[in-house]
């Protein structure tokens, strides 16, 4: 789709687009099962590093996997200026804005994940206001409708992988922006799924 409409198709990069996670989860053992080539995954992998880690829509929402950051003050020139040609690293602007989650209490703090950040509707607030932005629409969490509106209705996280992993039940959803560019969203259903047996491909080491 990018290659065929590359004015209109636009995708970011996710946490899972490391080497760690493909092998964790599995994507790289399924490459290389599925399609017999090491050179195959690696093309995948080069994509993967090249994949922008957000979007700026109209002037007004920041599309991101993760969130925000672990200081205030970081603009969108110093995002554009993160060099993505690379593995994620631990820490910094590139670990924040794919691992970061929001919460609902105000304030910075460590992530339950062990990377990344949580943040509240008071660093939101702040961070939008100073690049000029009205809303925030981020995934990487599973929502039981597939979206959420975050206390002060500034940060939306929507996930669009309805029951996730075969296994959560949650539905998927998408977002609509209309006239005043605030997200609208539209929940929809699991269709069924091949039946592969989860965790076929998954690592515990890596």
């Amino acid at each position: 789709l990018k290659l065929l409409y590359p004015e209109h198709f636009f995708i970011s990069r996710g946490n899972h687009e490391s080497s760690k996670m493909n092998k964790i989860y599995g994507f790289e053992r399924e490459v290389i099962e599925k399609y017999n080539d090491n050179q195959l995954y690696d093309c995948f992998f080069e994509v993967f590093n090249c994949l922008p880690l957000g979007h700026v829509i109209n002037g007004a929402i920041l599309v991101v996997h993760g969130g925000l950051f672990s200081k205030d003050g970081v603009t969108l020139d110093e995002i554009r200026k993160t060099n993505r040609f690379q593995e994620i690293p631990y820490d910094g602007i590139m670990s924040d804005i794919l691992w970061s989650d929001p919460t609902h209490t105000n304030g910075r703090a460590p992530s339950k994940r062990g990377v990344g950040m949580s943040f509240g509707p008071d660093v939101a607030k702040k961070f939008l206001d100073d690049n000029k932005l009205k809303y925030l629409i981020r995934s990487h969490e599973v929502k039981q409708e597939g979206y959420e509106e975050l206390t002060g209705g500034q940060v939306f996280t929507v996930f669009s992988a309805p029951n996730y992993c075969g296994q959560m039940g949650n539905k998927g959803a998408f977002a609509l922006i209309n006239g005043d560019n605030k997200p609208v969203f539209k929940s929809f259903e699991a269709v069924p799924q091949p039946n592969v047996p989860f965790g076929k491909y998954m690592s515990s080491s890596f």
